[in-house]
């Protein structure tokens, strides 16, 4: 099966094969192979100097819980700015650990306005944090971090930013760009396997949190094991920091995020010509489309349900997502992970003989 999703996603059989060893969770080596993740993770966005990489178990979804939970205090006010479904489930998390939230909202086909944002914080000086999601999965819209993170600065209120989707590919640099906290997950654009969320948090910030919200989804709590003995907390998933540990080596080998990202783009310019070709439609902007995930509009007649269709394709080998918008029939191609252009030239290859057999 090759995987067009964003995560999990289709890897490298080196990476795989990274996992095939034990490691003991407490041993020197897994020690020091934990603190070599941590490093490089922090490199990649050039946090050395400013942050903290604190990984946790679990998928993205745990590390925002964690995020929030951590830095979010109770007399706190997190704004989260919203346009899909990953902004909103940030706002959900606030909600449901007891901190006041509230919603800048936007079409899902358009991004988040910074003028806006700047006008809703002059105008609500209880604001504390922002949450942004810098590439919004639901649609693939880019959402745009550093005018966002220049007005929040400028305010002075702390900035929290969903980059699961991004991190790795996208450029993001914390000595140019003032992020609190950016998380992420090593299954996306870093193409390693799902089981790691993890923040790059300033230290500041870190430092000065008061009791998280949960016992096990407490990052100063994990980095202060960490900074201890070097050990995480609780069991770690220790053959999936072997794996990331791997998949990062890998990043470097390409030639890092730049390289990536040109793939990622070509793949996308590849999927894209070829979509228009058989008929489907992008939902988005070009514009304000990132070359991580497209979402296409089915063609008007089109002959089979997604789940047929999807059942069609994953005989042939290939495994697509679903559309998550509401009120319209769509499907979502992701453009990440261990793919390039052949690949989709297969996927389109396998779309128009579906095509094809229906007519």
């Amino acid at each position: 099966m090759i995987l067009f999703t964003p995560g999990p996603l289709t890897t490298d059989r080196r990476t795989r094969e990274a996992m095939l060893d034990d490691w003991g969770s407490r041993d020197p080596a897994f020690i020091a192979l934990t603190a070599q993740l941590r490093q490089s993770l922090l490199a990649l966005a050039g946090g050395e100097a400013s942050h903290i990489c604190v990984p946790i178990q679990g998928s993205g979804t745990y590390v925002v819980e964690a995020a929030v939970g951590t830095l979010v205090g109770p007399k706190d006010k997190l704004l989260v700015l919203e346009n899909g479904v990953y902004g909103a489930r940030m706002g959900t998390i606030a909600a449901r650990l007891g901190r006041a939230v509230e919603f800048l909202r936007w079409p899902q086909d358009r991004p988040v306005d910074a003028a806006q944002v700047q006008a809703r914080l002059k105008a609500d000086p209880a604001i504390s944090h922002v949450g942004l999601v810098h590439c919004e999965t639901t649609t693939g819209i880019l959402n745009p971090l550093e005018e966002v993170a220049r007005v929040t600065a400028e305010a002075g209120r702390a900035l929290i930013v969903d980059a699961m989707s991004s991190f790795g590919a996208l450029a993001l640099d914390l000595r140019k760009t003032k992020v609190t906290a950016v998380l992420a997950s090593v299954n996306k654009c870093l193409e390693g396997t799902p089981g790691i969320g993890f923040a790059l948090v300033e230290r500041t910030a870190l430092e000065k949190a008061g009791p998280a919200a949960s016992l096990s989804l407490d990052l100063k709590a994990q980095w202060q094991g960490f900074e201890s003995n070097g050990q995480w907390r609780f069991t770690p998933p220790v053959q999936v920091v072997a794996a990331a540990v791997k998949a990062l080596a890998l990043l470097e080998a390409e030639g890092g995020p730049t390289a990536r990202l040109a793939r990622y783009r070509e793949n996308f310019a590849t999927l894209l010509a070829g979509m228009k070709r058989l008929g489907f439609s992008l939902y988005l902007d070009e514009a304000v489309q990132a070359p991580i995930i497209a979402t296409f509009r089915m063609p008007a007649g089109f002959p089979l349900s997604f789940a047929a269709f999807y059942a069609a394709l994953a005989q042939k080998g290939y495994l697509i997502y679903p559309g998550k918008l509401t009120g319209e029939s769509t499907l979502r191609i992701g453009c990440i992970g261990a793919v390039r252009p052949e690949d989709f030239e297969g996927l389109l290859t396998a779309i128009a003989a579906i095509l094809k057999e229906e007519q």
